[in-house]
């Protein structure tokens, strides 16, 4: 039955990815919850000797291929550091997720290419460029990016690690505490490298049950269910956002 009160009032929301939104902290309070932020992973862009070069060598590329946020930063970083301007790169842009979007749009950048769904998966099987486009691809990557882009991409994909996910323990800690003492928590995965980091650091004290598990996509609820998990919540459209309003809609009942 519905009630007056918001549909998280009470809740503790808690945040496992990196906080860049912070705009769904202010989300959860508007739905009477308290959002937390308790990364367990954080990442940095990657410098190495050969940026320049490499940054330099982005023009030559057809399309120029980001999956996250993280990569748009660490792409800004270099662009700054050796003053380099986006109209010098001439390059198609394609982008996994409406955030990575906005980013690289607010970089100078447009955008030509999303999938429908926000993982590689589903992006390597909807990137169907012109043959003429697609002679030179550059996926801009993280450290622990899998090799779907690289392996099943019909075209030659040249690589740039730009970023490295590092993992955060010092968390682990006060989720735990958390976990214990709060009788009506949430905790949201954004990737299945928190996933691991609270596989081996958390659950081991509080297990699995108590609480609601949410995931952003279908990879990361997978992985969350390899682990032993079940997961209650996970949006149509991979954002922290609609994670945040399917979380609101399942308790507002």
């Amino acid at each position: 039955m519905r009630t007056s009160e918001p549909p998280l009032n009470g809740e503790t929301i808690i945040f496992t990815g990196t906080p860049r939104a912070t705009d769904v902290f202010s989300l959860v309070e508007e739905y009477g919850g308290t959002p937390v932020s308790l990364p367990l992973i954080q990442v940095a862009e990657l410098v190495e000797s050969t940026d320049q070069l490499r940054l330099e060598a982005c023009a030559t590329y057809d399309w120029l291929i980001f999956t996250s946020q993280s990569a748009v930063a660490a792409f800004k970083e270099k662009l700054e550091r050796f003053n380099v301007s986006v109209e010098t790169i001439p390059s198609h842009i394609a982008a996994i997720g409406s955030r990575t979007a906005a980013a690289l749009e607010k970089l100078g950048f447009t955008v030509e290419f999303i999938p429908t769904v926000f993982s590689a998966d589903v992006f390597v099987k909807q990137f169907q460029p012109a043959e003429n486009e697609a002679r030179r691809l550059l996926f801009l990557r993280g450290s622990i990016a899998g090799p779907t882009i690289r392996e099943e991409l019909p075209f030659e994909v040249d690589e740039w690690t730009i970023y490295k996910t590092e993992r955060v323990t010092d968390n682990a800690g006060k989720l735990v505490q958390l976990l214990k003492e709060t009788e009506k928590t949430s905790v949201l995965f954004a990737s299945p490298s928190a996933v691991e980091v609270f596989a081996e650091e958390v659950v081991p004290v509080v297990g699995w049950k108590g609480y609601t598990i949410g995931a952003i996509g279908h990879i990361t609820e997978k992985a969350l269910e390899k682990v032993g998990a079940n997961v209650h919540v996970r949006p149509n459209t991979y954002t922290l956002k609609d994670l945040v309003d399917k979380l609101a809609s399942r308790k507002d009942v």
